[in-house]
């Protein structure tokens, strides 16, 4: 049986459960998920199930800062979503979402996240969006274009606000590793 879900800030996790989560992006993403995007997991919301066999699903949002059309955001950013194999296809990635979502609501001018293309499945059927126009970092070196994740970024507006548009880029934070 699982237990409800849990809602926590990333300070209020003990060190076993962080264990737990970090296992679980392990497997999760074959092995495929490095110490830099587990630090990109880190500092915000997480939302988590477990069930007797510990962590069966996880999703964090963060915030981050977009600019675009001459304004800056702070946008919720969604990180480290998965389901543990054995209880994929369950409702327990839509159950992590809404949770994250009511965080969005609450506190930011929109979400966004880089979606794999299991997981557009299920950010397109929560109602995101995927995004139809440039993607960009601010690096070290100034602007950086990102193409290859312009097939890949979904946003999600929050309640009452209006998303950005293209023509004007996404320009997102520069951060160490995977960029989005």
């Amino acid at each position: 049986m699982t237990e409800p879900l849990r809602a926590a800030h990333t300070y209020q996790l003990s060190s076993l459960e962080l264990a737990e989560i970090r296992a679980l992006m392990d497997e999760a993403f074959d092995g495929d998920f490095g110490d830099e995007d587990w630090d990109h997991s880190l500092g915000g919301i997480h939302a988590l199930v477990r069930d007797g066999q510990g962590i069966a699903a996880h999703g964090s949002v963060i915030m981050r800062r977009v600019l675009h059309g001459g304004r800056s955001h702070r946008i919720g950013y969604i990180e480290a979503l998965a389901v543990r194999g054995d209880r994929r296809r369950q409702g327990l990635g839509s159950l992590v979402m809404a949770e994250l979502e009511q965080v969005v609501d609450g506190a930011y001018e929109f979400g966004a996240l880089s979606a794999s293309d299991d997981g557009a499945l299920l950010y397109r059927a929560r109602g995101w969006q995927l995004w139809q126009g440039r993607v960009e970092a601010l690096g070290p070196d100034g602007v950086v274009h990102l193409p290859d994740e312009e097939d890949s970024v979904f946003l999600r507006p929050a309640v009452g606000r209006p998303l950005p548009q293209p023509p004007a880029a996404l320009l997102f934070d520069w951060r160490g590793g995977d960029v989005l």
